[in-house]
Protein backbone atom coordinates (compact mmCIF):
# COMPACT_ATOMS: atom_id res chain seq x y z
CA UNK A 1 0.00 0.00 0.00
CA UNK A 2 1.27 3.47 -0.90
CA UNK A 3 2.56 5.61 1.97
CA UNK A 4 1.24 8.72 0.26
CA UNK A 5 3.06 11.76 -1.11
CA UNK A 6 5.83 13.45 0.84
CA UNK A 7 4.80 16.77 2.34
CA UNK A 8 7.77 18.56 0.76
CA UNK A 9 7.10 17.22 -2.74
CA UNK A 10 5.72 19.45 -5.49
CA UNK A 11 2.39 18.27 -6.95
CA UNK A 12 2.25 17.61 -10.69
CA UNK A 13 1.10 20.50 -12.87
CA UNK A 14 -1.96 20.22 -15.13
CA UNK A 15 -2.22 22.80 -17.91
CA UNK A 16 -5.87 23.19 -18.93
CA UNK A 17 -6.21 24.61 -22.46
CA UNK A 18 -9.58 26.22 -23.25
CA UNK A 19 -10.82 28.68 -25.85
CA UNK A 20 -11.88 31.44 -23.44
CA UNK A 21 -12.58 31.67 -19.71
CA UNK A 22 -16.03 33.22 -19.51
CA UNK A 23 -19.48 32.34 -18.21
CA UNK A 24 -20.39 28.87 -19.48
CA UNK A 25 -21.03 25.30 -18.43
CA UNK A 26 -17.65 23.90 -19.42
CA UNK A 27 -15.84 26.82 -17.84
CA UNK A 28 -17.89 26.50 -14.66
CA UNK A 29 -17.02 22.82 -14.49
CA UNK A 30 -13.32 23.61 -14.83
CA UNK A 31 -13.44 26.18 -12.03
CA UNK A 32 -15.35 23.75 -9.80
CA UNK A 33 -12.77 21.06 -10.48
CA UNK A 34 -9.85 23.30 -9.55
CA UNK A 35 -11.55 24.74 -6.47
CA UNK A 36 -12.44 21.32 -5.07
CA UNK A 37 -9.34 19.32 -5.96
CA UNK A 38 -6.93 18.93 -3.01
CA UNK A 39 -4.03 21.35 -3.61
CA UNK A 40 -1.51 18.78 -2.42
CA UNK A 41 -2.51 16.49 -5.27
CA UNK A 42 -2.27 18.69 -8.37
CA UNK A 43 -1.32 22.24 -9.34
CA UNK A 44 -3.14 23.96 -12.20
CA UNK A 45 -2.56 26.45 -14.98
CA UNK A 46 -5.34 27.70 -17.27
CA UNK A 47 -4.29 28.63 -20.79
CA UNK A 48 -6.90 30.60 -22.76
CA UNK A 49 -6.38 30.56 -26.50
CA UNK A 50 -8.12 33.96 -26.64
CA UNK A 51 -8.59 35.70 -23.29
CA UNK A 52 -10.47 35.61 -19.99
CA UNK A 53 -13.06 37.72 -18.18
CA UNK A 54 -13.96 38.53 -14.57
CA UNK A 55 -15.29 34.97 -14.40
CA UNK A 56 -11.71 34.07 -13.44
CA UNK A 57 -12.37 35.64 -10.03
CA UNK A 58 -14.38 32.55 -9.14
CA UNK A 59 -11.13 30.60 -8.87
CA UNK A 60 -10.52 30.30 -5.15
CA UNK A 61 -6.94 29.01 -5.22
CA UNK A 62 -4.10 31.54 -5.27
CA UNK A 63 -1.63 29.10 -6.83
CA UNK A 64 -3.45 28.83 -10.18
CA UNK A 65 -1.72 30.63 -13.03
CA UNK A 66 -3.84 32.14 -15.80
CA UNK A 67 -2.57 32.90 -19.30
CA UNK A 68 -4.14 34.61 -22.34
CA UNK A 69 -2.70 33.88 -25.80
CA UNK A 70 -4.93 36.45 -27.59
CA UNK A 71 -5.75 34.29 -30.60
CA UNK A 72 -7.16 36.21 -33.58
CA UNK A 73 -10.53 35.32 -35.11
CA UNK A 74 -10.41 32.46 -37.59
CA UNK A 75 -7.21 30.60 -38.36
CA UNK A 76 -4.22 31.88 -36.42
CA UNK A 77 -1.20 29.62 -36.74
CA UNK A 78 1.02 32.12 -34.93
CA UNK A 79 -0.85 31.49 -31.68
CA UNK A 80 0.46 27.92 -31.63
CA UNK A 81 3.98 29.34 -31.53
CA UNK A 82 3.05 31.29 -28.42
CA UNK A 83 1.44 28.18 -26.95
CA UNK A 84 4.55 26.10 -27.68
CA UNK A 85 6.78 28.64 -25.92
CA UNK A 86 4.46 28.82 -22.92
CA UNK A 87 4.33 25.05 -22.56
CA UNK A 88 8.12 24.87 -22.75
CA UNK A 89 8.23 27.45 -19.94
CA UNK A 90 5.57 25.85 -17.74
CA UNK A 91 6.70 22.27 -18.36
CA UNK A 92 3.36 20.78 -17.28
CA UNK A 93 3.10 17.11 -16.42
CA UNK A 94 -0.30 16.92 -18.15
CA UNK A 95 -1.99 18.99 -20.83
CA UNK A 96 -5.79 18.80 -20.77
CA UNK A 97 -7.60 20.24 -23.80
CA UNK A 98 -11.37 20.61 -24.04
CA UNK A 99 -13.76 20.43 -27.00
CA UNK A 100 -13.05 20.95 -30.69
CA UNK A 101 -11.89 24.55 -30.20
CA UNK A 102 -8.63 23.37 -28.59
CA UNK A 103 -8.16 19.88 -30.07
CA UNK A 104 -5.39 21.12 -32.39
CA UNK A 105 -3.43 22.10 -29.29
CA UNK A 106 -2.76 18.40 -28.73
CA UNK A 107 -0.30 18.63 -31.63
CA UNK A 108 1.40 21.69 -30.14
CA UNK A 109 1.63 20.02 -26.74
CA UNK A 110 3.24 16.93 -28.26
CA UNK A 111 5.77 19.09 -30.12
CA UNK A 112 6.50 20.94 -26.86
CA UNK A 113 7.45 17.66 -25.24
CA UNK A 114 4.46 17.27 -22.92
CA UNK A 115 4.34 13.54 -22.35
CA UNK A 116 0.84 13.12 -20.91
CA UNK A 117 -2.13 14.51 -22.83
CA UNK A 118 -5.85 14.40 -22.04
CA UNK A 119 -8.78 15.61 -24.11
CA UNK A 120 -12.29 16.27 -22.79
CA UNK A 121 -15.53 16.32 -24.76
CA UNK A 122 -18.04 18.56 -23.01
CA UNK A 123 -20.56 19.46 -25.70
CA UNK A 124 -21.28 20.06 -29.37
CA UNK A 125 -20.86 23.10 -31.60
CA UNK A 126 -23.81 24.74 -33.38
CA UNK A 127 -22.37 23.76 -36.76
CA UNK A 128 -22.03 20.11 -35.71
CA UNK A 129 -24.79 19.21 -33.27
CA UNK A 130 -24.09 15.48 -33.22
CA UNK A 131 -20.46 15.17 -34.34
CA UNK A 132 -21.42 13.88 -37.79
CA UNK A 133 -19.61 16.59 -39.76
CA UNK A 134 -16.95 14.90 -41.89
CA UNK A 135 -14.34 17.64 -41.37
CA UNK A 136 -14.50 17.44 -37.56
CA UNK A 137 -14.54 13.64 -37.58
CA UNK A 138 -11.44 13.64 -39.75
CA UNK A 139 -9.64 16.01 -37.37
CA UNK A 140 -10.61 13.91 -34.35
CA UNK A 141 -9.28 10.76 -36.02
CA UNK A 142 -6.08 12.53 -37.10
CA UNK A 143 -5.32 13.73 -33.56
CA UNK A 144 -6.47 10.50 -31.88
CA UNK A 145 -2.97 8.90 -31.66
CA UNK A 146 -1.69 11.92 -29.70
CA UNK A 147 -4.34 11.78 -26.97
CA UNK A 148 -3.40 9.55 -24.06
CA UNK A 149 -6.80 9.57 -22.37
CA UNK A 150 -10.22 10.93 -23.27
CA UNK A 151 -12.82 12.17 -20.81
CA UNK A 152 -16.42 12.24 -22.02
CA UNK A 153 -19.04 13.85 -19.82
CA UNK A 154 -22.05 12.08 -21.33
CA UNK A 155 -22.63 8.48 -22.37
CA UNK A 156 -23.69 9.81 -25.76
CA UNK A 157 -20.24 11.34 -26.32
CA UNK A 158 -18.56 8.23 -24.91
CA UNK A 159 -20.27 6.07 -27.51
CA UNK A 160 -19.48 8.58 -30.25
CA UNK A 161 -15.76 8.56 -29.49
CA UNK A 162 -15.64 4.77 -29.50
CA UNK A 163 -17.89 4.08 -32.49
CA UNK A 164 -17.35 7.06 -34.81
CA UNK A 165 -13.77 8.07 -33.96
CA UNK A 166 -12.37 4.66 -33.11
CA UNK A 167 -10.98 5.44 -29.66
CA UNK A 168 -10.24 2.15 -27.83
CA UNK A 169 -12.12 1.53 -24.60
CA UNK A 170 -8.85 1.54 -22.64
CA UNK A 171 -8.44 5.25 -23.39
CA UNK A 172 -12.03 6.29 -22.64
CA UNK A 173 -13.29 7.65 -19.32
CA UNK A 174 -16.79 8.75 -18.34
CA UNK A 175 -16.73 11.50 -15.71
CA UNK A 176 -19.98 13.34 -15.11
CA UNK A 177 -20.05 16.91 -13.82
CA UNK A 178 -20.67 17.42 -10.14
CA UNK A 179 -22.79 20.02 -8.41
CA UNK A 180 -22.29 21.88 -5.15
CA UNK A 181 -25.40 20.78 -3.28
CA UNK A 182 -24.65 23.23 -0.46
CA UNK A 183 -24.57 26.28 -2.72
CA UNK A 184 -27.45 25.06 -4.89
CA UNK A 185 -30.17 23.92 -2.51
CA UNK A 186 -33.92 24.34 -2.09
CA UNK A 187 -35.42 27.26 -0.22
CA UNK A 188 -35.01 26.92 3.54
CA UNK A 189 -37.43 24.65 5.38
CA UNK A 190 -38.78 25.60 8.83
CA UNK A 191 -36.39 25.29 11.77
CA UNK A 192 -37.57 21.76 12.53
CA UNK A 193 -36.06 20.51 9.27
CA UNK A 194 -33.03 19.43 11.27
CA UNK A 195 -30.43 21.16 9.10
CA UNK A 196 -29.82 24.89 9.02
CA UNK A 197 -28.89 26.72 5.84
CA UNK A 198 -25.61 27.79 7.42
CA UNK A 199 -24.62 24.16 7.79
CA UNK A 200 -24.43 23.79 4.01
CA UNK A 201 -26.85 20.87 4.02
CA UNK A 202 -30.56 20.29 3.47
CA UNK A 203 -32.99 17.73 4.83
CA UNK A 204 -35.52 17.56 2.02
CA UNK A 205 -38.93 16.28 2.99
CA UNK A 206 -40.85 18.12 0.32
CA UNK A 207 -39.72 21.33 -1.35
CA UNK A 208 -42.65 23.49 -0.36
CA UNK A 209 -43.22 27.09 -1.47
CA UNK A 210 -40.43 29.61 -1.29
CA UNK A 211 -40.95 32.15 1.50
CA UNK A 212 -42.27 35.31 -0.13
CA UNK A 213 -39.46 37.44 1.31
CA UNK A 214 -36.87 35.24 -0.41
CA UNK A 215 -38.61 35.35 -3.77
CA UNK A 216 -39.27 39.08 -3.63
CA UNK A 217 -35.63 39.73 -2.75
CA UNK A 218 -34.38 37.77 -5.77
CA UNK A 219 -36.88 38.94 -8.40
CA UNK A 220 -38.04 42.45 -9.34
CA UNK A 221 -40.53 43.92 -6.88
CA UNK A 222 -44.08 42.88 -7.70
CA UNK A 223 -43.04 40.58 -10.54
CA UNK A 224 -44.15 37.29 -8.99
CA UNK A 225 -46.92 37.89 -6.41
CA UNK A 226 -48.57 35.15 -4.38
CA UNK A 227 -50.08 32.46 -6.58
CA UNK A 228 -47.76 32.87 -9.55
CA UNK A 229 -45.61 30.09 -11.03
CA UNK A 230 -42.11 31.10 -12.11
CA UNK A 231 -40.70 29.21 -15.11
CA UNK A 232 -36.94 29.67 -15.21
CA UNK A 233 -33.89 29.10 -17.37
CA UNK A 234 -30.20 29.93 -17.11
CA UNK A 235 -28.29 29.81 -20.37
CA UNK A 236 -26.06 31.58 -22.83
CA UNK A 237 -28.43 33.34 -25.28
CA UNK A 238 -27.00 31.75 -28.41
CA UNK A 239 -28.30 29.52 -31.19
CA UNK A 240 -27.33 26.11 -29.79
CA UNK A 241 -29.21 26.85 -26.54
CA UNK A 242 -32.42 27.69 -28.49
CA UNK A 243 -33.76 30.32 -26.06
CA UNK A 244 -36.37 31.35 -28.63
CA UNK A 245 -38.04 27.94 -28.27
CA UNK A 246 -38.68 28.57 -24.59
CA UNK A 247 -39.88 32.10 -25.28
CA UNK A 248 -42.34 30.95 -27.95
CA UNK A 249 -43.59 28.17 -25.67
CA UNK A 250 -44.21 30.73 -22.93
CA UNK A 251 -46.09 32.95 -25.37
CA UNK A 252 -48.27 30.01 -26.40
CA UNK A 253 -48.82 29.09 -22.76
CA UNK A 254 -49.99 32.61 -21.95
CA UNK A 255 -52.46 32.44 -24.83
CA UNK A 256 -54.19 29.44 -23.25
CA UNK A 257 -57.01 30.23 -20.81
CA UNK A 258 -56.22 29.73 -17.14
CA UNK A 259 -52.49 30.39 -17.27
CA UNK A 260 -52.44 34.01 -16.18
CA UNK A 261 -50.25 33.07 -13.21
CA UNK A 262 -47.28 32.01 -15.36
CA UNK A 263 -44.09 34.08 -15.20
CA UNK A 264 -40.86 33.60 -17.16
CA UNK A 265 -37.29 34.31 -15.95
CA UNK A 266 -34.45 33.80 -18.44
CA UNK A 267 -30.99 34.50 -17.02
CA UNK A 268 -28.00 34.96 -19.31
CA UNK A 269 -26.41 37.15 -21.93
CA UNK A 270 -25.59 36.55 -25.57
CA UNK A 271 -26.28 37.58 -29.17
CA UNK A 272 -29.96 36.55 -29.10
CA UNK A 273 -30.91 38.55 -26.01
CA UNK A 274 -31.98 41.75 -27.80
CA UNK A 275 -34.17 39.82 -30.23
CA UNK A 276 -35.84 37.92 -27.40
CA UNK A 277 -36.71 41.14 -25.59
CA UNK A 278 -38.13 42.58 -28.81
CA UNK A 279 -40.30 39.48 -29.31
CA UNK A 280 -41.67 39.86 -25.79
CA UNK A 281 -42.67 43.44 -26.54
CA UNK A 282 -44.44 42.31 -29.71
CA UNK A 283 -46.35 39.71 -27.71
CA UNK A 284 -47.28 42.24 -25.02
CA UNK A 285 -45.76 40.14 -22.24
CA UNK A 286 -42.99 42.34 -20.89
CA UNK A 287 -44.75 42.51 -17.52
CA UNK A 288 -44.79 38.70 -17.20
CA UNK A 289 -41.23 37.93 -18.31
CA UNK A 290 -37.85 39.09 -17.02
CA UNK A 291 -34.65 38.80 -19.07
CA UNK A 292 -32.00 40.72 -17.08
CA UNK A 293 -28.91 39.33 -18.83
CA UNK A 294 -26.02 37.77 -16.91
CA UNK A 295 -26.29 37.64 -13.11
CA UNK A 296 -24.02 36.66 -10.23
CA UNK A 297 -26.84 35.53 -7.91
CA UNK A 298 -27.93 32.43 -9.82
CA UNK A 299 -28.42 30.22 -6.71
CA UNK A 300 -30.83 32.77 -5.20
CA UNK A 301 -32.64 33.17 -8.51
CA UNK A 302 -33.05 29.41 -8.88
CA UNK A 303 -34.59 29.27 -5.42
CA UNK A 304 -37.13 31.82 -6.68
CA UNK A 305 -38.19 29.50 -9.53
CA UNK A 306 -40.83 26.77 -9.57
CA UNK A 307 -39.99 25.04 -12.87
CA UNK A 308 -36.75 24.86 -14.86
CA UNK A 309 -36.32 24.50 -18.62
CA UNK A 310 -33.34 23.57 -20.84
CA UNK A 311 -34.42 23.91 -24.52
CA UNK A 312 -30.97 23.27 -26.06
CA UNK A 313 -30.46 21.74 -29.48
CA UNK A 314 -27.34 19.93 -28.22
CA UNK A 315 -25.71 19.35 -24.83
CA UNK A 316 -22.94 17.44 -23.15
CA UNK A 317 -23.61 17.29 -19.43
CA UNK A 318 -25.53 20.46 -18.63
CA UNK A 319 -24.37 22.14 -15.41
CA UNK A 320 -27.56 24.16 -15.09
CA UNK A 321 -29.63 20.97 -15.08
CA UNK A 322 -27.56 19.68 -12.17
CA UNK A 323 -27.87 23.01 -10.37
CA UNK A 324 -31.63 23.09 -10.88
CA UNK A 325 -31.94 19.50 -9.64
CA UNK A 326 -29.90 20.32 -6.55
CA UNK A 327 -32.21 23.29 -5.96
CA UNK A 328 -35.18 20.92 -5.95
CA UNK A 329 -36.67 22.01 -9.28
CA UNK A 330 -38.45 19.74 -11.76
CA UNK A 331 -36.54 20.02 -15.05
CA UNK A 332 -38.01 19.96 -18.55
CA UNK A 333 -35.14 19.37 -21.00
CA UNK A 334 -34.66 18.32 -24.59
CA UNK A 335 -33.85 14.69 -25.31
CA UNK A 336 -30.34 15.42 -26.62
CA UNK A 337 -26.76 14.62 -25.64
CA UNK A 338 -26.30 13.98 -21.95
CA UNK A 339 -29.67 15.34 -20.83
CA UNK A 340 -31.19 11.83 -20.52
CA UNK A 341 -28.24 10.91 -18.25
CA UNK A 342 -29.53 13.51 -15.78
CA UNK A 343 -33.30 13.88 -16.17
CA UNK A 344 -35.40 10.82 -15.41
CA UNK A 345 -38.57 11.09 -17.46
CA UNK A 346 -41.65 11.14 -15.26
CA UNK A 347 -39.64 11.05 -12.04
CA UNK A 348 -37.41 14.14 -11.87
CA UNK A 349 -38.73 15.99 -14.91
CA UNK A 350 -39.73 15.75 -18.55
CA UNK A 351 -37.77 15.02 -21.74
CA UNK A 352 -39.06 16.56 -24.97
CA UNK A 353 -37.89 16.69 -28.61
CA UNK A 354 -35.47 19.50 -29.45
CA UNK A 355 -37.00 22.48 -31.21
CA UNK A 356 -40.59 21.40 -30.47
CA UNK A 357 -42.42 24.48 -29.14
CA UNK A 358 -45.72 22.62 -28.79
CA UNK A 359 -44.21 19.80 -26.73
CA UNK A 360 -42.57 22.28 -24.37
CA UNK A 361 -45.81 24.24 -24.02
CA UNK A 362 -47.70 21.05 -23.14
CA UNK A 363 -45.05 20.00 -20.59
CA UNK A 364 -45.23 23.36 -18.84
CA UNK A 365 -49.03 23.37 -18.90
CA UNK A 366 -49.00 19.92 -17.33
CA UNK A 367 -46.92 21.11 -14.41
CA UNK A 368 -49.11 24.19 -13.93
CA UNK A 369 -52.17 21.94 -13.86
CA UNK A 370 -50.57 19.58 -11.31
CA UNK A 371 -48.43 21.38 -8.70
CA UNK A 372 -48.26 18.10 -6.79
CA UNK A 373 -46.44 16.45 -9.69
CA UNK A 374 -44.04 19.39 -9.94
CA UNK A 375 -43.28 19.18 -6.20
CA UNK A 376 -42.72 15.41 -6.33
CA UNK A 377 -40.39 15.69 -9.33
CA UNK A 378 -38.45 18.47 -7.59
CA UNK A 379 -38.01 16.38 -4.46
CA UNK A 380 -36.80 13.42 -6.53
CA UNK A 381 -34.42 15.69 -8.45
CA UNK A 382 -32.77 16.93 -5.27
CA UNK A 383 -32.34 13.40 -3.97
CA UNK A 384 -30.81 12.28 -7.27
CA UNK A 385 -28.38 15.20 -7.32
CA UNK A 386 -27.19 14.35 -3.82
CA UNK A 387 -26.87 10.62 -4.50
CA UNK A 388 -25.36 10.56 -8.00
CA UNK A 389 -23.75 13.89 -8.90
CA UNK A 390 -21.60 14.95 -5.98
CA UNK A 391 -18.63 17.26 -6.45
CA UNK A 392 -16.40 14.72 -4.69
CA UNK A 393 -17.26 12.02 -7.24
CA UNK A 394 -16.42 14.36 -10.13
CA UNK A 395 -13.08 15.40 -8.63
CA UNK A 396 -12.15 11.79 -7.92
CA UNK A 397 -12.97 10.83 -11.49
CA UNK A 398 -10.56 13.40 -12.89
CA UNK A 399 -7.85 12.52 -10.38
CA UNK A 400 -8.18 8.84 -11.32
CA UNK A 401 -7.41 9.76 -14.94
CA UNK A 402 -4.49 12.01 -13.97
CA UNK A 403 -3.12 9.46 -11.51
CA UNK A 404 -3.22 6.78 -14.17
CA UNK A 405 -0.93 8.91 -16.33
CA UNK A 406 1.60 10.30 -13.85
CA UNK A 407 1.05 8.27 -10.69
CA UNK A 408 -0.42 9.66 -7.48
CA UNK A 409 2.74 10.96 -5.77
CA UNK A 410 3.85 14.58 -6.28
CA UNK A 411 7.36 15.14 -7.54
CA UNK A 412 9.74 18.04 -8.14
CA UNK A 413 8.61 20.35 -10.93
CA UNK A 414 9.40 24.00 -11.73
CA UNK A 415 6.82 26.42 -10.41
CA UNK A 416 4.64 28.18 -12.97
CA UNK A 417 4.04 31.90 -13.55
CA UNK A 418 1.22 33.34 -11.50
CA UNK A 419 -2.31 34.29 -12.46
CA UNK A 420 -2.93 36.96 -15.02
CA UNK A 421 0.20 36.59 -17.11
CA UNK A 422 -0.14 36.89 -20.86
CA UNK A 423 2.23 35.53 -23.45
Amino acid sequence: MSEGPRKDAVPPLVAHIIHRLDVGGMENGLVNLINHMPPQRYRHAIICMTDYTDFAQRIQRDDVSLHALNKREGKDLVVHGRLWRLLRELRPDIVHTRNMATLESQVTAALAGVRHRVHGEHGWDMGDLDGSRIKTQRLRRLVRPLVGQYIALSRHQLGYLQDAIGVPASRLNHVCNGVNTGRFRPAALPDDSGVREADGGFDIRGRGPLPRGGRDAALPEGFAPEGTTVIGAVMRMQAVKAPEVLLEAFIQLCQRPGHESARLVMIGDGPKLAGLRERLEQAGLTDRAWLPGARDDVPDLMRAMDLFVVPSLAEGICNTILEAMATGLPVTATHVGGNPDLVEEGRTGRLIPAGDVGALTDALAGYLASPETAAAHGTNARARAEASFSMDAMVQGYMDVYDGLVGSAPHPNPSSPQRGEGV
